[in-house]
């Protein structure tokens, strides 16, 4: 299917339709990418989807980091009851939690900014990220917090200066998971842009392809291969510390 997209977003609308399933194009045409990114407004859109992505990979990246070294490394009361808190949340559907969400934004006064769907798909439980990091952080020896404490370090530096940098193979499966989450989130971006669609994201611009009474395929098609090329850029540049990350997780 993908290599299918690939070649489809290649193909003349005739082509697309007469050709079926066939995986070679006829020839190469490009105006569909110039029309996808001009005519759909997709460079504004990419911009849009850069700046939420990175800021909501960032938000969480720090957020289920700092929360899964307390989970991992300390003892406090109330901590089972937390812990059995945050997995009940995975059992509840985001369409449940969307309007409750958008009151809150509207509340706010963020409810058609980049700065409230920014808010918006960060504040989530992110329960997957907060286990990784605690069992990470839980399997790491007692005797460097000891060390940091001798050397006069307190909570904050020895989290910052020693915990937090060995984590990079959390991190790479942090960044890698959520910004494909993020990047790919259409229900929260199309709610929160309803009523400005300049702000839309990649995932809800790729409806300005779609007429009421044509469809722009071969537009969709180069569309979507514009949205999944940074996925696949994330995924080849931090693969190994994903792997590594996994790995280490399942092992702990």
């Amino acid at each position: 299917p993908f290599i299918w997209m690939i070649t489809a977003s290649l193909k003349t609308q005739d082509e697309f339709f007469a050709s079926g399933l066939s995986l070679i194009p006829k020839s190469l045409n490009f105006e569909n990418y110039v029309r996808a990114w001009n005519n759909a407004n997709f460079g504004v859109y990419f911009k849009n989807s850069i700046i939420v992505t990175v800021s909501v990979v960032v938000i969480v990246l720090l957020a289920t980091s700092a929360a899964g070294y307390v989970m991992g490394r300390y003892a406090f009361v109330g901590k089972k009851l937390i812990m059995g808190i945050f997995m009940a949340s995975i059992t509840i559907p985001l369409v449940f939690t969307v309007i409750p969400i958008y009151e809150l934004l509207k509340e706010m006064g963020l409810e058609s900014n980049l700065l409230g769907l920014i808010l918006a798909e960060a504040g989530g439980g992110h329960v997957i990220f907060l286990m990784l990091f605690s069992s990470f952080y839980g399997g790491l020896p007692k005797e460097l917090e000891e060390a940091a404490t001798i050397d006069g370090s307190g909570f904050m530096k020895t989290y910052s200066s020693i915990m937090f940098p060995l984590a990079k193979p959390i991190m790479a499966t942090v960044v890698i998971m959520q910004f494909i989450w993020t990047w790919n989130s259409f229900l929260l971006p199309l709610i929160v842009t309803l009523s400005k669609p300049e702000l839309r994201t990649l995932a809800v611009g790729l409806y300005a392809l779609r007429g009421e009474n044509v469809v722009d395929w071969t537009g969709i098609a180069a569309g979507a291969c514009i949205a999944v090329l940074p996925i696949i850029i994330i995924f080849v540049c931090l693969q190994k510390y994903f792997v590594d990350g996994v790995a280490g997780a399942v092992k702990s």
